[in-house]
């Protein structure tokens, strides 16, 4: 497939297939489109009711160019420079599926959310062409048909390239990653400065500064122990009744 690809490209491809002898496989490298989807038009199945696109007349494409591909089914139609042209390929809107490959979009879905769920719905339905109301019913395992489905590469089916699934896994892990905390908690971050000029052990306040040894009492009063008389000393040097009787009688003298 042509990296630009003409002005209405799917009209002009419908022009191509009424108005020449050039290949299915000519006309879609020229248009950007898939073989069997120019296959679909000759057939009438796709792009019923569009009118053909005349690229001579609207200066994309040569008369001698077509002369050219319709004697050599190798060769490839070059596209004449039109500067209306550039960036149509970057054009928003939902991804075109061929309708060959549209029932393999649903194990296309199951594969993206099983293998990787951190992708968004809206990231889905961009890689490959679907509604949001389809993968919802997938990753709540509520289809129809979820039964008979079977998880399938979507890049294996030619529903997108390797590349844009990379670029939206990337874009999904980068999202998740600044996803991780959130503002209140990154206000609450000191920086290293700050960090390293905090004291290594807390500090009381103020206000209860010199009551640290202060411990509060068991409201029991401390009573004395009585005297030990149990040692030989102690036990000898006890008062004796006789004399104090002898005291008493010196005084009444």
């Amino acid at each position: 497939m042509t990296t630009n690809k003409p002005l209405m490209a799917k009209a002009t491809a419908v022009w191509l297939v009424d108005n020449t002898t050039l290949t299915f496989k000519q006309i879609a490298e020229f248009c950007g489109m898939h073989e069997l989807e120019v296959q679909g038009i000759a057939d009438g199945d796709v792009a019923v009711g569009v009118k053909g696109f005349d690229p001579i007349v609207h200066n994309q494409l040569d008369q001698k160019e077509i002369d050219k591909g319709e004697k050599d089914p190798l060769y490839r139609l070059k596209l004449k420079f039109n500067a209306a042209a550039v960036g149509e390929d970057k054009r928003r809107g939902p991804r075109y599926t061929p309708l060959s490959k549209r029932q393999d979009r649903p194990n296309s879905i199951l594969w993206l959310v099983k293998f990787h769920p951190e992708l968004a719905d809206a990231q889905i339905a961009r890689l490959i062409g679907t509604t949001k109301p389809t993968i919802a019913s997938i990753r709540d395992k509520t289809h129809w048909n979820i039964q008979n489905m079977t998880a399938v590469d979507p890049v294996a089916l030619g529903l997108c390239r390797q590349s844009e699934l990379d670029a939206e896994v990337q874009k999904a892990a980068k999202k998740h990653a600044t996803d991780v905390m959130s503002d209140d908690e990154r206000r609450k971050l000191v920086s290293t400065e700050q960090s390293l000029g905090m004291p290594t052990e807390p500090r009381l306040p103020s206000s209860i500064a010199g009551l640290e040894g202060f411990t509060l009492g068991t409201g029991k009063e401390e009573t004395a122990s009585p005297k030990d008389f149990s040692d030989a000393d102690s036990f000898f040097n006890l008062p004796h009744a006789d004399d104090d009787d002898e005291e008493e009688e010196d005084h009444r003298r």
